[in-house]
């Protein structure tokens, strides 16, 4: 009994919200009220709410005001006199008179009438005895038992209907609550791929009960308003308000039909162009796709720069769609959805920079083919695979059970260092580096190094490994390995660079040959030269 109770006071709140929208003249009192129209003062006869006239006009010298004040005070006299009490029209050279009871009550002339709105003197005058004849009745109706009785016996069938209209919502509402939790959740569970749920049935079915629940009430406040409308246009002491009550309902149906109907070619060329664009996307896409495979070679687009220009591709057409589409769209003119869009626009440009800025940064990275997906790379400190070169940033799996993520604009920013692109096909460079001191022959140290390289299952003979006496520093020279491997997984990398290092350790410590760098504080006692008979002991080669 609450809900309907809560549902009447505010249905009462909004329909004096909507009487005081629909109110189109001001109330005035018998004698007339007084408007300004340009230079010309007017004044209404009104009885009770309802205006029966509108002067506009002097007559014989007598001011829009004493002609209403005149015309109150004989209808006042009239009504009092009794009689049928029915108003006529008559029309005589000067104009149309308005009679009650063939008695005179005003006049209506040329002046009075809007004639830019197609307006005629006759019209007008007939149109005021109209109203007149529709107040007398109400009045007669108000001081009448039986039409009160009619009244309330209309109103009490009319509040029944309302009452098993709302029994009859609420028994909807409980249905397809029911029915959305019995029949369109186990059809959303049943929507499975490999045992595993796609939709979350649970919010889904939360989701239609909110719909339908907020459908349902606006039913309850459309047919709330429609008994109240029929309620106050049958009680005889409320007929105005129910006709502008009435009218206002109308006015406001008529309103969203127009605006529905002015909206419906927009709505159509909107759709056009939602079905052009979509056939593009999926045109260039396709196109696109083959060349990704290999399929087709369109110059200078390859297999890795596809998928970017792919992508690039279908943002310009969506945002081409939305440029021709945006005047069509309904309201795209008014000042609201003019600044809500600017708003955004702005907010976009504020707070998009830096994403702008990454973008940019891994279309270079693409388009520029520094780094592929599947290449062991490093970028700054970090070292790993490349598992997705993406449009905001790359992807590295190291190999020690970590992913680094790296955004694009800092990879641009570092130097990179590619070892799969060594013109070995499906593998890549592997380095290891050493420093020994002076007073160890060159010659041994690349024979250990090379020997390290051969024991180390996973690297391949061809190309064969090679050393790089890569600097000579002030008490230790720096020798570098290269060496090259097939391996492709990242663990297996990790995992062979560190074998690759056992065995260098290994053979040095077998041939008694320190890894440890000298760092002299002083002049040694020794000087740390090699003598040539000793440039090449085992397991180097002489010849070398």
């Amino acid at each position: 009994m609450l809900a309907p109770v809560r549902l009447l006071v505010f249905l009462t709140i909004l329909v004096f919200s909507a009487l005081s929208q629909a109110q189109t003249a001001p109330q005035a009192t018998l004698a007339g009220q007084p408007a300004a129209a340009a230079t010309v003062a007017t004044a209404e006869l009104n009885v009770g709410a309802r205006t029966i006239f509108v002067f506009r006009s002097s007559l014989a010298g007598f001011p829009a005001r004493d002609r209403a004040d005149g015309a109150s005070k004989r209808l006042d006299k009239a009504i009092a006199a009794g009689g049928p009490q029915h108003a006529g029209t008559r029309s005589i050279g000067e104009g149309t008179q308005v009679l009650l009871d063939g008695n005179l009550l005003f006049l209506v002339t040329a002046n009075d009438v809007n004639t830019l709105a197609g307006d005629t003197v006759d019209e007008v005058a007939q149109e005021a005895a109209t109203a007149l004849n529709r107040v007398l009745l109400e009045r007669r109706e108000q001081g009448s038992p039986r039409a009160l009785l009619v009244a309330g016996a209309w109103c009490l069938a009319a509040t029944l209907g309302y009452w098993l209209v709302l029994r009859s919502l609420g028994i909807l509402h409980r249905r397809v609550r029911a029915f959305t939790k019995r029949s369109v959740s186990r059809k959303l569970e049943q929507v499975r791929f490999q045992d595993v749920a796609l939709l979350d049935a649970d919010y889904i079915v939360r989701m239609l009960r909110q719909l339908a629940g907020l459908l349902l009430w606006a039913l309850r406040l459309f047919a709330t308003f429609l008994w109240l409308t029929f309620l106050l246009g049958h009680i005889p002491y409320f007929h105005d308000w129910g006709d502008r009550l009435r009218d206002y309902l109308i006015a406001t149906g008529f309103d969203i039909m127009g605006g529905i109907g002015r909206a419906l070619p927009g709505l159509l060329v909107v759709a056009v162009i939602a079905v052009l664009a979509r056939m593009a996307i999926r045109t260039a896409g396709s196109i696109l796709k083959r060349v990704e495979r290999g399929e087709l070679e369109a110059g200078w687009l390859d297999q890795d720069t596809a998928p970017p220009t792919r992508r690039l591709v279908n943002v310009a057409i969506v945002l081409f769609a939305l440029a021709m589409a945006y005047p069509y769209l309904p309201g795209s003119h008014t000042a609201a959805f003019q600044g809500v869009t600017v708003l955004a626009g702005v907010m976009v440009s504020i707070g998009g920079s830096s994403l702008v800025a990454q973008g940019a940064s891994g279309l270079i990275l693409m388009y520029t083919r520094t780094l592929r997906k599947g290449e062991y790379v490093r970028i700054g400190e970090a070292e790993g695979t490349v598992v997705e070169l993406g449009m905001f940033e790359t992807r590295l799996r190291t190999g020690l059970g970590a992913e680094i993520s790296l955004p694009n604009a800092l990879v641009l920013s570092n130097t990179t260092r590619n070892f799969s692109r060594t013109g070995v096909e499906d593998g890549f460079a592997l380095e290891a580096a050493v420093t020994v001191g002076y007073d160890t022959p060159w010659r041994q140290v690349h024979a250990l190094l090379l020997q390290a390289a051969r024991d180390t299952q996973g690297i391949l003979s061809e190309p064969a490994p090679f050393i790089a006496q890569a600097a000579l520093s002030d008490f230790y020279i720096e020798y570098r390995l290269v060496a090259q491997s097939g391996v492709l997984d990242p663990h297996e990398r990790v995992a062979l660079r560190s074998r690759l290092h056992g065995r260098i350790v290994d053979e040095f410590n077998r041939h008694g040959v320190q890894l440890t760098s000298p760092h002299y504080m002083q002049e040694p006692a020794t000087s740390h030269v090699v003598a040539p008979e000793a440039w090449a002991p085992a397991p180097a080669d002489a010849a070398r």
